[in-house]
């Protein structure tokens, strides 16, 4: 892992870095030393590392904790070169969906295809920045809904190091078998008024969770509209499993 560049607001540091092709960014307590839980964190479909609302999570867990997080651009996103596998199946997707097809399996086809490449770049994400004497072999954490929930749960699933993750906005579809090897606890996001994912496909991934402790946590709205009162949760809940 190379480090590319370092900067400073507010207590918390923020590096930027390479590993292999794998663009990544590092919050850290500012001057931190010594090993603190660490939370990965999946961004949504679209978006980046350094989306606004993963800087916004990020920085939270940081300030609040001590925590260190860490995010990086999936296949085809942020500063990721373009993938023209991935961007002719976006495509035809788009054209299938405006023929009439249902747009949830669709996703959830896409989505395990990508989960096939992140999920050995998560882990080795891992190996990496816990080898960081300000980050240390620690607890670790999974934050992720969308995309984010449909490449973690294989990534939750796969990673032992994970004791804890906050998931949501995802289906059973494509993610169902890998769910039920997943026996840490688990706080599972749903918009009740969904559009992209029936609110059935949610209910069932919920269920297929093999944890002792999940809770589910449903809110009136559409996809976007996760409200901000779920980010205390989350601070509330890996403070429990990771400290």
């Amino acid at each position: 892992m190379r480090f590319t560049s370092r900067t400073s607001s507010d207590g918390v540091s923020e590096q930027l870095f390479t590993l292999g092709e794998i663009p990544g960014v590092l919050w850290t307590p500012e001057g931190a030393t010594g090993t603190r839980p660490l939370i990965l964190i999946g961004h949504g479909g679209g978006q980046h590392k350094k989306a606004p609302g993963v800087l916004f999570r990020a920085r939270r867990f940081v300030a609040d904790r001590g925590f260190a997080v860490v995010a990086v651009d999936v296949p085809a996103h942020g500063d990721r070169p373009k993938d023209e596998a991935l961007d002719r199946i976006a495509s035809e997707n788009r054209d299938r969906v405006a023929a009439g097809e249902e747009l949830a399996p669709l996703i959830a086809e896409f989505q395990a295809r990508v989960a096939r490449r992140t999920v050995p770049e998560w882990r080795a994400v891992l190996d990496a920045v816990q080898e960081a004497d300000h980050v240390g072999p620690g607890p670790v954490g999974y934050w992720g809904v969308s995309l984010g929930c449909g490449l973690g749960v294989p990534f939750v699933a796969a990673e032992p190091r994970v004791r804890a993750a906050v998931l949501g906005l995802g289906g059973a579809l494509a993610t169902a078998e890998a769910a039920a090897r997943i026996t840490v606890p688990v706080e599972f996001l749903v918009q009740w008024d969904d559009e992209r994912v029936p609110r059935s496909q949610s209910l069932a991934l919920f269920d297929a969770f093999a944890s002792a402790e999940k809770t589910l946590h449903a809110n009136p709205g559409a996809h976007a509209e996760l409200p901000a009162h779920e980010l205390d949760s989350s601070v509330r809940f890996f403070t429990r499993h990771l400290t």
